[in-house]
């Protein structure tokens, strides 16, 4: 199974995008082939530190996908590939 971490905070704009994203192209695979787990920034000081100016960020099995906009395109090929 592929864990996607997706990593945001609360009233986040960009975030709320990227999370349809993920659940868009998350839905569309079968059941239990992605985790997918949503860390806040403001609940993680380390998190924070790393990602603040670049959240939303996508890490696909720990490995950074991207960050700022999801490409539906891009992470559905990531999942499937």
């Amino acid at each position: 199974m592929t864990t996607l971490t997706l990593i945001g905070k609360p009233d986040c704009h960009l975030c709320d995008v990227a999370r349809e994203v993920v659940e868009t192209v998350v839905a569309e695979l079968p059941e239990d082939a992605v985790d997918v787990e949503e860390l806040s920034i403001a609940d993680d000081p380390a998190l924070y530190a790393m990602w603040w100016e670049k959240i939303p960020v996508v890490l696909i099995d720990g490995e950074l996908h991207g960050h700022w906009r999801v490409s539906p395109d891009r992470l559905r090929s990531a999942l499937t590939g």
